[in-house]
């Protein structure tokens, strides 16, 4: 969980609660890669929002009924090493996690790099300042592991989350593409959050809205 200061900016009132909802995410995904990095270019900068990154996984939302956990599949541990590393980062390093996050994005989506590669996540790690031997001792111990397992289950659970990024406002679940990648916009990424959050209040109704072309 994130808490930023107010900013003076602030397109909110001054005094209101910050505006608290989670957001889904699974670094193999470009859609995701997109609504975090707005979240993390606001966060930066001081919008006032109560963020829970919740991790959620691709792999086991494929795996078809009576299939094998990934959780518990041995061929499939590489698969969930970088998201463990977001998860000890998480709740170990609260405050490189952003740093970490959008990092663990690039890897994967500029960088083209293999998220499956322990050298490849130490690399990222100690860009971003962050000592790699103690997250990866916290892989060894399994927590991350399970509490991914469990995070994962639970949103599936509750909210018939199916894939990323995945919003929860209010205990109510949406799944959101964003086009556009804030590129260091601060204003810009708070608009561009705040904007899907006020549908949730504004257009309850609203189940679908998909452009049927993607603009140039």
């Amino acid at each position: 969980m994130t808490d930023t200061d107010n900013a003076a900016d602030s397109s909110r009132a001054p005094g209101t609660d910050p505006l608290r909802f989670e957001v889904t995410w699974d670094y193999r995904c470009p859609f995701a890669r997109n609504v975090h990095e707005h979240l993390v270019t606001a966060l930066e900068e001081g919008a006032d929002w109560d963020v829970t990154f919740i991790p959620f996984s691709l792999s086991q939302a494929h795996v078809e009924e009576g299939g094998p956990s990934v959780f518990a599949d041995a061929s499939k541990i590489q698969d969930l090493v970088a998201m463990e590393v977001g998860l000890v980062v998480r709740d170990r390093f609260p405050e490189r996690f952003l740093d970490v996050h959008r990092a663990l994005f690039s890897q994967r989506h500029d960088e083209g790099r293999d998220l499956r590669e322990e050298s490849e996540l130490r690399l990222t790690l100690a860009r971003s300042g962050v000592d790699a031997d103690a997250v990866f001792q916290g892989i060894e111990q399994g927590w991350p592991r399970e509490t991914f397992r469990r995070e994962h289950e639970e949103t599936a659970s509750r909210h018939s989350v199916f894939g990323v990024p995945t919003f929860i406002v209010d205990n109510k679940a949406a799944f959101v593409r964003i086009m556009s990648r804030p590129d260091g916009d601060a204003k810009l990424a708070r608009q561009t959050i705040e904007d899907v959050i006020a549908l949730f209040s504004a257009q309850p109704e609203l189940n679908e809205f998909k452009y049927t072309t993607i603009p140039n």
